[in-house]
């Protein structure tokens, strides 16, 4: 029989411009958390495809319910299958769905109370059967389960908003980061990047990545908070460029930060983007460092997102 294969939504009449009371105008390409916005035609894929992906990605609370739903289902069929053949398990003279279910749960889990045992040939294949499925499936499943909680993320939290002003005389594009840990991340490596649509000459449609020059790409150690600079100079993708024509070209700025986790040694990575809604210009970052009452240093989360005008 053949498998059906699990098609995506049916491509509908595609639309060359956003609507104009969407906003922003276009679906952000990247974002803070691990799936975009964007809707994917045109491509087959079937059931058993990337499955072991999917159950890395998806929630744990669909993880701990697809898990829940196939143990269930797999005990159903086995308890059905213990019932076709009346006797098969002894010390039970009258079996009913109940006591063939958890006979099936106890089977699966290898527990063995002694009180329920297979009689027959035929009910004692099916423990065999069962015990082969259970000791795979709770091998999947604990394997599953230490690769989600083993799967290495980074806590570090990116300022809401990007700002534009000026540095020593300077315009200046600027991006806040934070560890959220209380580690360092080491060889921490910053990369920025501008995105904007752009029709060529032949009136085709693409969006174009530019490298947006750093002031200060690395660190060696990551443990508070980092401010990624670009000077918007001749070179810079954003030169000459205001909050109106940056809308218009459906700019957005990409970052991304990789490092060491010294906790985990494991290589971390996090990304966030800021459309043109999400760059103030004119501003400033407020000043987050201090002093407590005791001389010592200090710093306010909770104003890392806040800007003031300059």
């Amino acid at each position: 029989m053949k498998i059906p294969s699990v098609h995506p939504p049916k491509r509908p009449e595609l639309r060359r411009e956003a609507p104009k009371d969407t906003i922003p105008p276009v679906p952000r390409l990247v974002t803070s958390s691990r799936s975009d916005q964007l809707v994917r035609y045109g491509f087959d894929r079937h059931w058993w495809h990337d499955n072991y992906h999917s159950a890395l990605t998806v929630s744990w609370w669909g993880f701990l319910l697809i898990t829940a739903m196939a143990y269930l289902v797999l005990n159903l069929l086995f308890a059905s299958l213990y019932l076709a053949q009346h006797g098969s398990i002894a010390n039970v003279p009258d079996l009913d769905f109940a006591d063939a279910f958890f006979f099936s749960v106890q089977t699966m889990a290898t527990i063995g109370y002694g009180q329920l045992v297979p009689l027959t040939i035929y009910a004692n294949i099916l423990v065999t059967i069962e015990a082969l499925i259970g000791m795979l499936f709770i091998a999947l499943t604990t394997g599953l389960v230490f690769a989600r909680f083993s799967r290495p993320t980074a806590r570090i939290l990116f300022s809401k908003v990007a700002v534009i002003g000026n540095y020593d005389g300077v315009r200046t594009l600027f991006v806040r980061a934070g560890n959220e840990r209380q580690n360092q991340i080491l060889r921490a490596d910053v990369s920025m990047h501008f995105l904007r649509t752009e029709v060529s000459r032949e009136g085709a449609t693409m969006r174009r990545f530019y490298d947006m020059k750093l002031v200060r790409d690395r660190t060696p150690l990551f443990g508070l908070t980092f401010l990624m600079m670009h000077v918007i100079d001749e070179s810079s993708p954003l030169f000459g460029m205001t909050a109106e024509s940056c809308a218009m070209a459906d700019g957005e700025i990409v970052v991304t930060i990789s490092g060491l986790d010294e906790t985990m040694s494991q290589t971390i990575h996090a990304r966030t983007s800021y459309t043109a809604a999400e760059i103030r210009w004119d501003h400033r970052f407020v000043d987050i460092f201090g002093f407590t009452g005791d001389g010592r240093r200090a710093i306010d989360f909770g104003r890392f997102h806040d800007t003031e005008a300059l």
